[in-house]
């Protein structure tokens, strides 16, 4: 199944370069409408008025260690809230710890990256959250 390139993808990352690198792999795959976040806290305003706007973020790319508001914080509200619940979840991290793994699928994660990674492991991790 194609990925529909026109989806709103939220990308949330304290790192600056990192979101600029997510951005740039996501625009170069022909995504066409990507914005970003510095950390959960400012995403959170971000994912409601998109819903409340009628036009919720399809996809969301968190790293997971943030100051403020983490990823797996991020994800547990997004999950409780009753609009965007079903929103896809990428879960970015450099720690592939299993107890990590388990409370991100515990919290409803769709899938994780860890860090570094390549255009072509997003582009796979992306088309395995789709084509569920």
């Amino acid at each position: 199944m194609a990925i529909n390139k026109d989806m709103k993808v939220l990308v949330v990352d304290d790192m600056a370069t990192m979101r600029k690198i997510i951005r740039n792999m996501l625009t170069q795959e022909g995504f066409k409408s990507v914005e970003d976040a510095d950390d959960g806290e400012s995403a959170w305003p971000l994912l409601e008025d998109a819903s409340k706007e009628g036009t919720p973020f399809d996809f969301i790319i968190s790293d997971w260690n943030m100051p403020k508001m983490s990823g797996i914080t991020l994800l547990q509200k997004i999950r409780q809230h009753e609009t965007i619940k079903d929103t896809p979840f990428l879960m970015v991290t450099a720690e592939s710890e299993q107890g990590n793994v388990v409370t991100a699928v515990k919290a409803g994660v769709s899938n994780f990256i860890v860090k570094p990674f390549s255009s072509a492991v997003l582009m796979e991790k992306i088309e395995k959250i789709f084509d569920k």
